[in-house]
């Protein structure tokens, strides 16, 4: 062995003396045939000694590095627990990897027969149960959820994921957002998913390209109790995944599958075959699925299968009459954008007598949606509560009356960009719908024109609570005469966009509503006044939590009606109003209000002047938007910002945002 060298003070080397105080010390031969040398350091991390050898330091490999990966995988598999093998994890991306990979079964007891037998000795006298049985336990629960979006979707996130939640209550629900990343998740991040977390249950891939059959197989193997598979925009996913997910996920219960190209009839039949418990299926943009492998779905899962939504496939009848048959249990169902289905298959459907439990209906984009098929439908589901109807372009006022007296249930009736419908269809579906309809609406419907002239004398709808009409241009003040008399029950009135409407026809539905109104939404509104609003405030103010002005030809005058009238107001919305500082002034120093949301976006005349009234208001408010309020300068916000900073009187503390993107905006989340 080489002799140490040992320097002296006078040499360049190491001034003060010797490096070695004892040149025999055996502790300092770590090596045979080298001199070793290690640095005085406080905390110990150097990754490997330094030799001097051939006249120069050089760095020595650490004597665990050259292990082989079995050999590491050998030793973590050994340890006590998981949180020592989480913390070998943190040492390296290759430790990581490794331990990772470790399967729960292969995971070694190290205790001696010894030990175990004096655990369950002392467990015996406790009465309670042994530490160990308490780490499977939770470590099998499955209890945690973990969501990875972006670029943080990656290989490595997931296997410290893996092994992060093994000893903290397992892997329940994983839902994974991916990007373009060249490092985002592939097969390795899922294997280790599958070998670390065989408790989950609930498994969303989104925007995936590089994730194919291998990985999700991987998941199949590993993760038996599966339950819920989301696959979204997956193009690399084929048949073959679904085949090892039929396989071994017995338990699956919801499928959703959008977008992916290379799934088709095979793999869902083989769903179809092997996991008898679904609940929930929904199949969109997927071109290769067809007639066989949606009716395989629906026709296997009969007396389990409660929601159905099909889009944009290439299915015809078939599927709508096996839907019809079949549908025994089936709750919910929506129907979009299927160009192949006809109006026969609707038919088909209805008849079919075996969607007695229907409740919700949605039908978008179906030309076989036509008065007879829907009135089919109507007539086959006796139960039917919420019907939504939309871009239906062949259903008529004839169809849509029909419709409504066959289902004697419904609660709920919804359509839009429906334009063969007239002002005849809405006030027939209204007055047939039976004594249940509480909820109606119609959006972009162009057919609807006003009344010319009045309707003869009818029976009030009494059960109907909610109106809402958006951007039809044809409504009127005739037509909200004649919904006054016949809706004196409502609560919530939306009327939105409506440029014919005018403060007479508003008045006389105000004047209608007996109950008490909730929320009204006037927004788009144009020709409505301060008039509309002191009326709204005197006979309703007592009940009323929403009001949306947007756009109304509003001033001051309406804002000091509410702050005498509404005390139960906690949400409004006056933006592009001609309101004034003066009426944020009355809102703020009047009865005392409970607002919780305010926005005065695009209220050109409302200056730093309101900085103290904001103020006040700001003790309940929990959202407030300014954007382009113009004479408001960001000065005057910083200063409301430091003011509205805490509340005392609350004990809250509220977070304040202010957005420059269009003009100046201010928001408010609060914080428990």
């Amino acid at each position: 062995m080489s002799k140490l060298f040992a320097f002296s003070g006078s040499d360049d080397f190491c001034p003060g003396g010797s490096i070695y105080p004892n040149l025999k010390e055996s502790s300092l031969f770590l090596y045979p045939n080298q001199d070793v040398y290690f640095p005085p350091c406080k905390r110990y991390r150097i990754s490997a000694p330094f030799v001097f050898a051939g006249g120069k330091f050089e760095q020595k490999k650490p004597s665990i590095e050259v292990l082989p990966d079995e050999c590491l995988f050998e030793i973590f598999r050994r340890l006590p627990g998981g949180q020592e093998r989480s913390t070998c994890a943190c040492v390296s991306k290759r430790w990581l990897t490794l331990v990772s990979n470790i399967r729960r079964d292969e995971i070694s007891d190290n205790k001696t027969p010894q030990a175990s037998d004096l655990e369950h000795e002392n467990t015996d006298k406790k009465g309670g149960v042994s530490s160990e049985d308490v780490d499977l336990d939770v470590e099998g629960d499955g209890y945690l959820s973990r969501s990875l979006d972006g670029k943080k979707a990656t290989d490595i996130r997931l296997a410290s994921i893996a092994v992060g939640t093994a000893s903290r209550g397992g892997l329940g629900k994983l839902f994974i957002r991916g990007s373009k990343s060249r490092h985002g998740v592939t097969t390795v991040g899922l294997r280790a998913i599958s070998r670390g977390c065989p408790s989950l249950r609930v498994l969303s891939l989104w925007n995936l390209s590089s994730v194919g059959d291998e990985g999700l197989c991987e998941i199949a193997n590993g993760c038996h109790q599966l339950e819920k598979l989301d696959l979204c925009h997956c193009p690399s996913i084929t048949d073959k995944s679904l085949l090892a997910v039929a396989k071994g996920c017995p338990n699956l219960t919801d499928l959703t599958i959008e977008g992916c190209a290379n799934i088709g009839n095979e793999g869902l039949q083989a769903i179809a075959r092997s996991c008898p418990n679904l609940k929930s299926v929904s199949i969109k943009d997927c071109p290769l699925a067809g007639d066989q492998g949606v009716a395989s779905l629906l026709s296997s899962a009969s007396y389990s299968l409660t929601k159905v939504k099909l889009q944009a496939l290439n299915i015809t009848d078939v599927s709508l009459a096996v839907i019809g048959h079949y549908g025994k249990a089936v709750t919910d169902l929506s129907l979009t954008s299927l160009p192949n289905v006809s109006e026969k298959g609707f038919w088909v459907m209805g008849n079919g007598h075996g969607l007695q439990k229907l409740k919700s209906f949605t039908v978008t984009s179906c030309r076989g949606a036509t008065d007879s098929g829907l009135e089919a439908v109507g007539k086959g589901c006796p139960n039917l509560k919420q019907l939504c109807l939309s871009k239906c372009p062949f259903l008529s006022d004839k169809g849509l009356s029909s419709l409504a007296k066959a289902a004697g249930s419904l609660e709920c009736l919804q359509l839009e960009e429906c334009h063969r419908i007239s002002q005849f269809g809405f006030f027939c579906s209204l007055i047939n719908c039976g004594a249940k309809l509480k909820v109606i609406s119609f959006a972009n419907c162009l057919g609807i024109k006003d009344l010319n002239s009045g309707l003869p004398p009818l029976s009030p709808c009494e059960s109907l609570r909610s109106l809402s009409i958006h951007n039809c241009p044809g409504f009127g003040d005739a037509s909200l005469f004649a919904l006054g008399k016949l809706c004196p029950q409502l609560q919530h009135v939306e009327l939105c966009g409506l440029h014919g409407i005018t403060d007479a026809g508003v008045l006389l539905l105000l004047e209608s509503c007996e109950a008490g109104l909730l929320k009204v939404n006037l927004s788009g509104c144009v020709n409505l006044s301060d008039k509309v609003v002191q009326t709204i405030s005197n006979l309703h103010g007592w009940t009323l939590e929403l009001l949306n002005l947007d756009g109304c030809k509003i001033s001051d005058a309406s804002l000091v009606a509410i702050a005498k009238n509404c005390q139960l107001l906690t949400d409004l919305d006056i933006s592009k109003c001609t309101i004034t500082d003066s009426g944020i002034a009355a809102l703020a120093y009047f009865n005392p209000i409970n607002l919780q949301i305010l926005s005065v976006s695009g209220c050109s005349m409302v200056s730093d002047k309101s900085l103290p009234s904001l103020g006040k208001l700001g003790e309940t408010l929990l959202g407030l938007n300014l954007q382009q309020c113009k004479a408001i300068s960001s000065r005057a916000v910083e200063l409301l910002t430091e003011q509205l900073w805490r509340f005392p009187s609350s004990g809250m503390i509220c977070y304040y945002f202010l957005s420059l993107t269009m003009g100046v905006g201010f928001f408010m989340a609060e914080f428990p």
